[in-house]
């Protein structure tokens, strides 16, 4: 399965960004009011600066505490994070994720951010990928 057609399956909601600048508190609130689990930080809503995940703010709030929700995400966030493309394969992606140990990956056409997959996307996807091939085994052996 390739990544277009997990960003196909995932509909057509665009991706949430915030602009460099904002503040970790405001970000948070975003990351909790949409049920989330990371943000793209990008200038103009097209290219990728960095990444911020729930991850990012829990281990700076318990390395540095409450001080850092007052912080711009630019000091938290993962800057040049791992980008991949429409055509990249789920298990590439799933691959780098786990190797990287991330679980956010924004999806890049010429530069620009066309969308986001998590490990989620990606493991669901290999499901249902998994579960066809099976059923047409079963049918292949059944003789139907």
């Amino acid at each position: 399965m390739l990544v277009h057609q997990i960003l196909k399956s995932k509909g057509d909601g665009a991706v949430l960004t915030v602009k460099p600048g904002t503040l970790v508190s405001d970000a948070a609130q975003v990351l909790a009011e949409r049920r989330i689990g990371g943000l793209v930080v990008s200038r103009d809503g097209k290219s990728v600066d960095g990444i911020l995940s729930e991850r990012d703010i829990v281990r700076s709030l318990a390395l540095r505490g409450a001080v850092c929700l007052s912080e711009a995400v630019d000091d938290m966030m993962t800057r040049n994070p791992s980008c991949c493309g429409r055509n990249d394969t789920a298990d590439d992606v799933l691959q780098r994720m786990t190797d990287g140990r991330f679980r956010h990956m924004p999806v890049t056409e010429n530069n620009e951010l066309v969308g986001i997959v998590t490990i989620g996307d990606v493991v669901k996807a290999r499901l249902e990928e998994l579960a066809m091939e099976r059923n047409a085994l079963e049918g292949m052996i059944m003789g139907h």
